[in-house]
């Protein structure tokens, strides 16, 4: 049969790329001193790019996971069976260390560089890195309770997947899951009804429903639930002793099945990898981790790891979505000339990697901050309200983003071939999980509530960026005079939050970004030109340096 048209002016599959090769990442690797990690980092960078792994992940996504509650006999079983294709991706993530192994090594920067492998991995596909994220995130919250983090701790930071159900303490990894939101309450967790009963034995009786848990094959699982007893001021035995936490494993010690009930699998707008679902707990055996009726405080550990991975993976989605859209501009034709040549879309191209390299920075600052504030209370100071302040803006940003990066693509970018859509599905996820805006906004005002020197930190390290831009120090101040009516506070908090976060995205740019990305953003965000939407930039802005950056070398 005879050809009846020629394809021309299409443009290659982005495939073949180090994904690792991106600038904002090996440039601070090498600048704080963790350059000895590039090559292993650039390895995941090549497999993530390759057409192979691409693939995997591609048939995760198709493949979503499937509940079975019974077996064909009629036993309750209470898996989730996912596509093998799934189980890869999660044995590379954890043999390259990206699950626990940071609390296990000696390295100063071990989670900044866990932190650089998780974003460059992520591009494969987001939603193993739910399990991933969450193995990584419970340790700290863990050791609340010594005898269980000395039991559970080496499989935790192991790099074996092994994802067979058995018992914990015989397995040579384990991944870890937590189960927290109740259909009554979603954030309001002081909400929750699960109710857990002391045993003669120590361990407890957990009876409750859970609205959303996430990779419920894991092994053990961190859950809230409320304890009965006879608190201050009691009036009878069953007076609410407040909100616990408890360490609760799908396999008991003697090998049988904890009685965990796994109800139905999510059907979610993305993530379709990973498996999200509802959880029936029938008097289930759970040892309890850290103080009594303090079960928010203590699981709050493991939500700060998993809310810098937040940030970490929408800065990872706008990368993504900047590269892809970079690589389409320089390769198209339109009316006369390619399309990275045409003044708008350099605008926009340049703007869209002004986000990208803002967020890509902030979060690798985030990582490098978690290890020094393993040390020094300053930085856990300056990490606490940081984070918060991070997460709610960082991750609000990616779907407007992804939105934008998709249709650079035009309408070759709304077909699922071109891998676009799902990552506009991926997109609001990390602003949703771990609190929504309004939480994490109200989570920055607590913060500060709660430890006023936390504020003062964060105005200390905005400082140190002042006097090299005028726009930057009057913005600057503008915020600090926002402070000064605090009554107001909680009905302005997105807008101030809003400005925290632009405000540090800009005093890491001015201290440690590219001068051109740095003069973007400062003179885009801060002196109110900007106009809300990607391809505002104002006259004067380097755009070829910029698109330079964000433009992938295949």
């Amino acid at each position: 049969m005879k050809a009846n048209h020629v394809v021309t002016n299409q443009v290659p599959p982005l495939e073949g790329d180090d994904v690792a090769n991106y600038p904002p990442i090996t440039e601070y690797l090498d600048r704080v001193g963790a350059g000895d990690s590039l090559p292993e980092v650039h390895e995941i960078g090549q497999m993530a790019g390759s057409g192979e792994w691409i693939t995997v992940g591609d048939l995760a996504e198709e493949h979503s996971p499937i509940l079975e509650t019974h077996d064909r006999y009629g036993n309750r079983v209470d898996l989730v069976r996912y596509d093998p294709s799934y189980h890869r991706l999660m044995d590379t993530a954890v043999s390259y260390g990206m699950a626990g192994r940071p609390w296990a090594v000696d390295d100063p920067h071990a989670h900044l560089v866990r932190s650089a492998k998780f974003s460059v991995w992520a591009s494969v596909d987001a939603g193993h890195g739910c399990p991933i994220s969450m193995t990584y995130a419970v340790v700290p919250a863990l050791r609340h309770n010594p005898e269980l983090a000395a039991q559970y701790e080496p499989g935790l930071t192991s790099l074996v997947y092994q994802p067979e159900l058995s018992v914990p303490t015989a397995k040579a990894g384990l991944i870890a899951g937590m189960s927290m939101t109740e259909k009554q309450g979603g954030s309001d967790v002081r909400a929750n009804t699960t109710t857990a009963v002391a045993q003669s034995d120590g361990s407890y009786l957990i009876t409750g429903h859970k609205w959303f848990t996430s990779a419920p094959n894991s092994d053990l699982l961190l859950v809230l639930a409320q304890t009965p007893g006879a608190g201050s001021g009691a009036s009878g035995p069953n007076v609410a002793e407040g909100l616990s936490c408890f360490f609760v494993p799908r396999i008991l010690p003697d090998g049988s099945r904890n009685n965990i009930f796994l109800q139905r699998l999510k059907n979610k707008l993305g993530n379709h990898s990973n498996a999200s679902s509802e959880v029936e707990y029938h008097d289930a055996v759970g040892w309890m981790v850290g103080e009594p009726g303090r079960g928010v405080r203590t699981i709050i550990e493991m939500v700060n790891m998993t809310r810098l991975d937040c940030a970490t993976a929408s800065a990872a989605v706008m990368r993504n979505g900047t590269t892809a859209a970079a690589h389409h501009a320089a390769y198209r034709s339109a009316f006369g000339k390619r399309l990275v040549d045409q003044p708008l879309m350099a605008n926009v191209l340049a703007d869209l990697h002004t986000e990208a390299e803002a967020a890509t920075l902030t979060a690798l600052w985030l990582a490098d901050l978690t290890d020094r504030a393993l040390h020094d209370e300053q930085a856990a100071q300056l990490r606490r309200i940081s984070l918060a302040v991070s997460k709610y803006f960082i991750c609000k940003r990616a779907p407007m983003h992804a939105a934008e990066a998709l249709e650079c693509l035009g309408g070759n970018g709304y077909v699922e071939d071109s891998r676009m859509p799902k990552l506009f599905r991926e997109s609001p996820l990390m602003s949703i999980w771990e609190g929504s805006g309004n939480v994490a906004a109200l989570d920055t005002l607590r913060a500060i509530g709660r430890e006023p020197q936390t504020l003062a930190v964060l105005f200390d390290e905005f400082d140190s960026a002042a006097g090299s831009d005028r726009v930057y120090d009057d913005a600057l101040r503008t915020l600090k005079d926002a402070f000064t009516d605090p009554e107001s506070l909680e009905y302005r908090a997105r807008h101030l939050v809003g400005q925290m976060a632009t405000l540090l995205s800009a005093s890491l740019l001015i201290r440690h970004g590219h001068p051109a990305v740095a003069d973007a953003y400062v003179r885009s965000r801060l002196d109110g030109s900007w106009g809300a939407v990607y391809g505002t930039l104002g006259d004067g802005v380097d755009t070829a340096a910029i698109i330079a950056r964000a433009t992938p070398k295949v």
